[in-house]
């Protein structure tokens, strides 16, 4: 596999293998990166955000595309707009130079070609590490060949049961490759490290957004992270901030999400996190199920 191909496109697990200098991929996506925002975020977990904020990337298009997503606007409808890996790089320089942690890659799976040419670009002159923030579905030997680019990894890890992934995200196959690909991010980074300031520099955080009515599907993903995954290996972020969007909003195809996460639903699923030891990490109030956390795509930086 040649990770970094826009003609034989194997970025992410749908292999769809198009030929995207000539037409777009399963994705949507073409061969020059689009981005919908790069600007500093403060509303990631605070290890990520710290003080000064987080020098956020947000790319259009997704590989998972799941009908609930907070991002709709660039993930579903294209939003955005295309730069040069010359542009990107000078967009990490600049969101450096005002301050972030950490440049922040949000969905950039479907243009890895264009931001590792980029950081390549980049070069020296980027001092602080890079975060690759993903939805978990991800081919591990992607993960692999990322090992020079990435230093902490906040993917999601969403589902357990295969129905789920297939009827909300359209992948039957996602806990097999989500699964997969977290272990592999773990084994790369090794336990995380942060400064004495808290700030993390390397190291994974594991996001899991409990659904409504898919409380024991959140249970199965913590027992499995108990029983796979290395002590210590990771820090959780449980997250309570479903809030129904678009899609789900606009259509009868999903009435079950059609309503906010209950406080009973969350915190069955934190106690349990507690209960089998999964407690280093962070977890969120009710009060940030609010559409206003929700960034504007209005191509900002």
């Amino acid at each position: 596999m040649n990770p970094w191909s826009y003609t034989d496109c194997q970025l992410c697990p749908r292999m769809c293998r198009a030929d995207r200098t000539k037409a777009p991929g399963g994705c949507g996506s073409g061969p020059t990166a689009k981005i919908a925002r790069a600007a500093l975020h403060h509303w990631e977990e605070p290890s990520i955000s710290g003080t000064r904020g987080s020098g956020t990337v947000f790319f259009t298009g997704c590989t998972l595309r799941c009908c609930f997503c907070q991002n709709h606007p660039i993930s579903h409808q294209g939003i955005g707009k295309e730069v040069s890996e010359e542009e990107l790089c000078r967009f990490f320089l600049r969101l450096q130079d005002q301050g972030a942690h950490n440049i922040n890659l949000v969905t950039a799976t479907q243009y890895l070609p264009s931001v590792t040419a980029a950081l390549r670009l980049a070069g020296p002159a980027l001092t602080i590490p890079v975060v690759y923030n993903c939805g978990g579905y991800e081919n591990p030997e992607i993960i692999r060949a990322l090992k020079p680019y990435v230093d902490i990894w906040l993917p999601d890890l969403k589902y357990f049961d295969s129905g789920l992934s297939s009827r909300y995200s359209g992948a039957g196959d996602y806990f097999e490759k989500a699964s997969a690909a977290v272990s592999q991010m773990i084994a790369q980074t090794g336990p995380p490290v942060l400064d004495e300031d808290g700030i993390m520099h390397s190291g994974v955080i594991l996001r899991h957004m409990v659904l409504p009515g898919a409380r024991k599907d959140s249970v199965r993903l913590l027992h499995w992270m108990r029983d796979q995954l290395p002590t210590g290996g990771f820090l959780i972020s449980l997250l309570s901030q479903y809030t129904p969007f678009f899609q789900v909003k606009e259509t009868n195809d999903y009435p079950e999400l059609n309503r906010r996460l209950t406080t009973y639903e969350y915190r069955q699923v934190v106690d349990m996190a507690l209960e089998l030891g999964l407690s280093m990490g962070y977890m969120q109030e009710k009060s940030s199920a609010k559409e206003e956390y929700t960034p504007t795509f209005d191509l900002e930086g």
